[in-house]
This record gives C-alpha cells, structure tokens and sequence, in this order.
C-alpha cells in the first residue's frame, strides 16, 4: 500500500468538508445573504431593472450554462466552461464563489472569492429568489444543495508517495511544465496536497468541467491522486 492516513485532514480538505456539512445544515438566509451581495454590486445587479455592468446581471443565474447570457462579453475562459457544459447550480456556484480562479482559472472576475461557508450560502439564498428555474431548494437541481458527498475523508487523507507520483506524472507533465511557468496551462507545481487532491476529484466528479482533466482524472484511484499530490507539492 501506498499511502498511510493522516490523523487529521490537511486543512484545504477540512475547510471543504466544513463547507459541505453547512450546505447539509443550513440552505442560507436570503435577508443576510443581501448584506453580503454589497461586496458584488460594484460589478454586478439583481433584481427589477438590473442591467450588466462590469460583470453580467445575476437574475436566473441558476441553471443558465456559463456565458450564456445574451450579449454580455465573458472571457474566453468562460466561454470554454460552459462549451464543456458547466452549469450554473447551488454546487458550482458555491464552489465558484469560494475561489473563481480554482474553478475558471482565467476568468476576468478579480473577485478574490468568499470563504466563509455561511457567507456563501447566505448570498446563493438571496440569489436564487432571482431565479425561477426552480427558486426553491434544496428539493430539485439547480438549486438543489448537496447533503454529502462521494469521497471518503480517510481516502482524502492519504498520505501520497512523491516517488510513486513521479513515475505517475509522465502524462501529467506532458501539458503542465516541470519548472512551474505557464503557457496557457496553468502551473500544477507546490500546490499544497490539500488543494491539489480536492481539484482532481473535483474534476472525477465532473464539477470541474474540462473534458481531458475529467479523462485523466477519471483514469486514477484515491492512492494515485495522493501520490501525484505529493509529488507536485515539492516540485522545483
């Protein structure tokens, strides 16, 4: 066996379990989440007469695709997320709302995200009164919220073998550049394990949109995710 299980989870993995136990818990309250939406209204509207601005109007936001609002400009990133099909639910909205770079990496949105879990599920709650698509949940999709998850938080703790990620990361390294530089593919290198485990199996559950992620993806188990993990965080 590869891997051992740490006594406790790396704190990206916390932080994301946390998040997944207030959307089984709490489905956010819209009065609050309007308080927190002041931090969007520079770019953004809601509601009766709401217009685009620096960034689109956010009325019957969930269950659009990405960039399918009509003539509104969205960047070429965007645009790639919703060919991919991307859809914008109670799940990729908050995980876009925590971090929009992890999710889109080049969006143009430099919002630096919110990490607050209730935060969050305050904002999708005031939000999803602006949509019909259904406005309720969590009963059915878009805006249905997830009362739990498929991944095993002891499988998520594994503590991965570099050695054994590198004899993994040939296929890796084949698009993602060793020595961490970009050419239009993001750097992978000294990601920290948390960040990087929680992206891949984010793209095996098909919430990270890219087709080949989700292909390469798909293609590894728990002990191999760990591994390439470990390697990559170390990675000069």
């Amino acid at each position: 066996m590869k891997g051992r299980l740490f006594r406790s989870l790396p704190a990206a993995l916390v932080a994301f379990l946390a998040a997944s136990a207030v959307w089984a818990e709490e489905i956010g309250d819209a009065e609050a989440g309007a308080q927190v939406f002041k931090k969007c209204t520079g770019c953004h509207q809601v509601g009766k007469d709401a217009v685009d601005k620096v960034g689109p109007h956010l009325n019957g936001i969930f269950g659009r695709a990405a960039a399918a609002h009509a003539d509104y400009r969205y960047s070429d990133s965007m645009v790639r997320a919703g060919n991919d099909g991307m859809i914008w639910t109670a799940e990729t909205l908050d995980a876009y709302l925590e971090n929009p770079r992890a999710l889109v990496s080049k969006t143009r949105m430099s919002f630096r995200g919110l990490k607050d879990p209730a935060d969050r599920a305050n904002i999708l709650a005031y939000l999803r009164s602006f949509s019909d698509n259904p406005s309720d949940f969590p009963e059915a999709e878009p805006t249905a919220l997830a009362t739990d998850h498929d991944i095993d938080p002891a499988i998520l703790a594994l503590e991965g073998d570099p050695e054994y990620g590198e004899y993994l990361a040939s296929e890796c390294l084949t698009c993602h550049r060793s020595d961490g530089t970009s050419d239009g593919i993001p750097s992978i290198t000294l990601w920290p394990t948390g960040d990087f485990v929680v992206a891949m199996h984010a793209y095996k559950r098909k919430l990270r949109p890219h087709p080949v992620m989700q292909m390469m993806a798909g293609r590894l188990n728990d002990e191999e995710i760990a591994a390439l993990a470990a390697y990559f965080k170390d990675l000069e």
